[in-house]
């Protein structure tokens, strides 16, 4: 890491020895500065990508950093920065609960963007198809399978064949995970199908199956945006921008890439 800079609004640095192309990361003073960095950058890059004459897509995440963003998205002044109906949504991850459960990621951006003037078309919205799991052992990856094929039929794809989102959203787990992508999870792998089904985790909440997008995606993404706010995050955040590289540890560690922002408040910095 550079040398500590003062707090500032925003602090401007770049996450060095860990990658050829560093991160970006800002300093920011509180979660709606983050919000706010979050969506210019979100709306930069899919203006761009429309310009260009493509159709583009945000992968959306859940939890606390998602709220303040979602509200700064349907702000007046935001509905006519973009042409929104060429803009498809998807999950960086979804919980295998009804889109009606306080859990579920589509349903809480379902309630802030699309309940009053929605922004993006109901066609041009890919929740992960929860209505596939149930209770048979095999719920969780056909949904998961169902996920990938509606990706694969939808996104532009890498030289690989590994699909192209222009904008990824994500948080900081409290043990370092990056979307449901949990320490040692085999959606590490570099051979990983693009999305997974998870095995609901003991160590944090919700204790909750789901599905997420594997790690292999992040570094074909046009942009990352990583979100991490208040002192809750401090440690984990101090861990996962120090010197050691453990992905296998901190998943979140993946999304270290030239392709990245890292937006943190002065809260979740404090360590």
């Amino acid at each position: 890491m550079p040398s500590r800079q003062p707090w500032c609004a925003p602090c401007v640095s770049s996450v060095a020895d860990l990658d050829a192309a560093p991160a970006e990361l800002r300093i920011l003073p509180d979660p709606d500065d983050v919000a706010r960095s979050a969506a210019d950058r979100t709306i930069a890059v899919l203006a761009r990508g429309i310009a260009q004459g493509r159709t583009v897509h945000l992968a959306l995440t859940g939890g606390s950093t998602a709220v303040p963003f979602f509200h700064e998205l349907t702000r007046p002044e935001r509905r006519t920065q973009l042409s929104w109906q060429r803009v498809h949504l998807w999950w960086g991850d979804e919980r295998l609960v009804p889109l009606a459960d306080p859990q579920s990621n589509a349903g809480l951006a379902e309630r802030l963007l699309r309940a009053t003037a929605p922004l993006v078309d109901a066609a041009n919205v890919h929740p992960v198809p929860v209505d596939l799991a149930s209770d048979a052992p095999d719920a969780g990856p056909q949904a998961a399978a169902a996920y990938a094929a509606e990706i694969r039929g939808l996104l532009p794809l890498d030289a690989d064949g590994v699909p192209i989102f222009d904008v990824i959203l994500a948080g900081i787990g409290p043990d370092g995970h990056v979307m449901s992508i949990f320490p040692d999870s085999p959606a590490l792998a570099a051979d990983a199908p693009i999305a997974m089904s998870i095995a609901a985790p003991r160590h944090v909440e919700p204790h909750l199956p789901r599905v997420t997008l594997a790690a292999r995606l992040l570094p074909v993404a046009r942009q990352i945006i990583v979100m991490a706010n208040g002192p809750g995050k401090a440690e984990i955040v101090r861990s996962v921008l120090g010197p050691e590289r453990e992905p296998r540890r901190w998943p979140v560690q993946s999304a270290l890439l030239g392709n990245a922002l890292w937006l943190i408040d002065r809260e979740a910095a404090g360590a």
